[in-house]
């Protein structure tokens, strides 16, 4: 996997970055109560038929579950094999909508009590245990500790863009978090092209991302391999340019954003490439 970085983006599977990405993880949790307070708790979000009371219950889910499975570590309980990313989704729809019986007093007090447990693990992590310490994640498997907090910046900067949108308020990520996840954007790429969509294309396609915090990427794929390199686009069928909240929320389906020079049929392609996670 390449965590390859610019000067002006923190590379946060290293130590040192530690401190940075659990602040931009806080700040953005914050606005995601703000949000959850401002909302209608039955009101429409830009995540698909989840409501705002439904992205609190996929919070609520996903932070237990991230709980229970550090203890498992840490008890040496061996963990259940990985369910994989093709089936996530739909079991993650499971998981955020069956918290609606709850009311939103006590929905907000279940996510905040766990949410302060999972950063207190977070604030105790030393240097060996940031990017050696091994948890099982429910659909990936063996994972570095590391890679929790940053699956919580996805979360939620992500969710808290969908509740914007759903209250009508077109407003980008931050830069903060939206340079931070570049890295990992790039394998999400490469790890959720659907099957049958990319049976028969082999492309070699480019990324350009605007600002300090950005770059270019080659990217290779043939059906469901995916492999890709930092560097000049020159040669690539097809080039996209992104900003690095535009590039974030179209790798997560939540905008068809981006301008693309080239080959644009094949771009298409390449936008319906991926299957939700």
């Amino acid at each position: 996997m390449a965590t390859e970085i610019t000067p002006s983006r923190v590379n946060v599977m290293e130590y040192s970055g530690k401190q940075f990405l659990l602040d931009t993880d806080r700040r953005e949790r914050a606005e995601f109560y703000k949000l959850l307070d401002e909302a209608q708790w039955e009101g429409p979000t830009a995540s698909g038929h989840w409501q705002v009371r439904d992205l609190c219950g996929h919070m609520i889910d996903v932070t237990e579950g991230y709980l229970e499975r550090w203890d498992m570590a840490r008890s040496g309980t061996e963990a259940p094999a990985p369910l994989g990313l093709p089936i996530m989704a739909s079991l993650l729809d499971e998981g955020a909508t069956r918290f609606r019986a709850l009311s939103k007093e006590d929905a907000l007090t279940r996510l905040k009590t766990a949410s302060d447990k999972m950063f207190g693990i977070f604030d105790a992590l030393d240097e060996k245990q940031w990017a050696g310490e091994i948890v099982n994640h429910k659909f990936m498997g063996p994972l570095p500790a590391c890679f929790f907090a940053a699956f919580q910046l996805i979360d939620y900067s992500i969710h808290s863009w969908d509740i914007k949108a759903g209250l009508g308020r077109d407003e980008p990520l931050s830069d903060e978090a939206a340079i931070t996840l570049i890295p990992f954007m790039l394998i999400v790429i490469q790890y959720t092209v659907d099957a049958e969509r990319g049976k028969d294309v082999k492309t070699k396609f480019g990324i350009e991302i605007s600002g300090p915090g950005g770059g270019s990427w080659c990217v290779n794929v043939d059906g469901t391999a995916v492999s890709y390199e930092e560097g000049p686009t020159e040669g690539c069928q097809t080039i996209f340019s992104f900003t690095p909240s535009e590039f974030v929320l179209s790798t997560y389906q939540r905008q068809r954003s981006g301008t693309a020079q080239g080959d644009l049929e094949m771009a298409e392609r390449i936008r319906d490439l991926l299957f939700k996670i």
